[in-house]
């Protein structure tokens, strides 16, 4: 792993790690707080309704009690019941009339119940329930927790009723309601209690996703912006190199040029005066000699050319004096000469380039012909050297026989002069292109406007 992701990793990883743990506390604060809520709710929600259900009574109560100056008392009574089963709310919700002997007088759910004689009924524990009502009733009124068959139903439930008398006609009047719907809303409170909860969770992971990326482009931003430096360093170094080997070789060119060459030539001088002195005594006995010292001065001449090539490869000092493209012509020239192999160089002398530009041409130029000559069977090569659209552009062709490029990559000692050919124009700012196959190879070396302000 890179260390600039594994430096990524550190920084997104805490972040997540905090965010989750913050995450993890609003949860189990928020869910104590629900609970918090749902315990001081619920007896408030209780007592509300406990005063609703003795409200509800005592305007039972009051209905009644308008009916009592009537002439006719049982006609009072029967209207009274019929209003009482008339006052309903909600699908359960409803009164019931008892006498105190325990007979249900109405019951507008159940009107099968109207006429018995509950008094004896208990719920499924054994606890008698009309004679707790009655009870109640009897002491004034009050709440009182039973069980009771829930009409919609069917089902015996919990129920909370309350109670009052009416002492005039002897009866129990009460109503209630069953408490799973405090159940129901408890648990609606709860609900959305958890629905808030996962908003706000939801709303930290989009936060904690948001905060992940924005780390993760400024790390790339930074990632990127340090490779950039990177490569700037490497192409500035590699420029440096390439800069520092041409002065290693342009000393070497003129000591060799300048140093050895002429020691050389005088060398040579001093053994051509011995030979036109030997080849004055015209003694037979020095006729070995002066054939001796012949071959040594031809052997002379031989090397003083071979340290001239080797000079003139280092660096040609037309390249210095002319420029590019004198120094093109030249080396197409030789390697023409040479070789036996038809050359052709189109080199506009108009064209200036920086010293790297040109240096780097050159060099590519070398390695060109050196390929051709070794590698390619070829028996034209073209060279041109000009400007166009953007830029400057080198272009060297020849009529050889190709080669693979991925082959020549994958060969562990394969494409070094390619490579270095890429390297020296890429490094400079240049684009280097290079399109080989059997119907020859083309190498082409471009130099946009701005390479060349270097």
């Amino acid at each position: 792993m890179q260390l600039r992701l594994k430096v990524l990793i550190l920084a997104v990883a805490p972040l997540l790690l905090a965010i989750a743990a913050v995450a993890a506390v609003v949860r189990i604060e928020s869910r104590a707080l629900a609970e918090a809520e749902l315990a001081a709710v619920e007896p408030v929600l209780l007592a509300a309704r406990k005063a609703e259900l003795q409200h509800y009574v005592q305007l039972a109560l009051g209905a009644v009690e308008r009916l009592h100056g009537n002439g006719d008392d049982q006609a009072a009574r029967t209207e009274a019941l019929a209003t009482l089963a008339r006052l309903d709310y909600g699908r359960d919700g409803y009164f019931f009339v008892y006498d105190l002997a325990g007979r249900n007088l109405m019951h507008p759910r159940q009107p099968e119940l109207v006429g018995q004689d509950l008094w004896n009924l208990r719920d499924p524990q054994g606890t008698p329930t009309i004679q707790r009502l009655i009870a109640q009733a009897k002491a004034g009124g009050g709440f009182v927790e039973f069980m009771w068959q829930r009409p919609s139903t069917g089902k015996l439930e919990r129920k909370l009723g309350y109670v009052a008398p009416e002492p005039k006609w002897g009866w129990m009047i009460g109503t209630g309601i069953y408490l799973d719907d405090l159940a129901d809303a408890r648990a609606r409170i709860d609900r959305e209690a958890s629905h808030a909860i996962n908003a706000t969770l939801g709303v930290i992971a989009g936060i904690a996703v948001v905060a992940a990326l924005l780390v993760a482009m400024g790390g790339l931003a930074l990632n990127l912006s340090d490779q950039r430096d990177a490569e700037a360093r490497m192409r500035a170094l590699a420029h440096q190199v390439v800069r520092s080997q041409e002065n290693e070789r342009a000393r070497v060119a003129r000591e060799l040029h300048d140093g050895v060459s002429q020691w050389l030539v005088s060398v040579k001088y001093m053994f051509e005066s011995v030979q036109v002195r030997l080849d004055a005594l015209k003694h037979d006995d020095l006729a070995p000699a002066a054939a001796s010292l012949a071959r040594g001065i031809t052997r002379l001449n031989e090397v003083l050319r071979e340290i001239r090539r080797i000079s003139h490869g280092l660096r040609p000092a037309v390249l210095d004096d002319l420029g590019l493209a004198p120094a093109l012509a030249q080396i197409v020239g030789e390697f023409g000469t040479r070789t036996g192999i038809a050359t052709e160089c189109d080199a506009d002398r108009d064209v200036h380039l920086p010293d790297a530009v040109a240096t780097a041409l050159f060099r590519v130029t070398q390695e060109a012909l050196a390929n051709a000559e070794r590698h390619a069977g070829a028996t034209q090569v073209r060279l041109t050297l000009g400007r166009v659209e953007g830029g400057v552009r080198l272009q060297i062709r020849d009529d050889g026989k190709g080669f693979n490029l991925a082959e020549v990559h994958e060969h562990p000692r394969g494409g070094i002069g390619l490579s270095s050919m890429q390297e020296r124009v890429e490094t400079l700012g240049g684009r280097f292109d290079l399109q080989s196959g059997p119907q020859g190879t083309t190498i082409e070396a471009l130099f946009p406007e701005a390479a060349l302000k270097v």
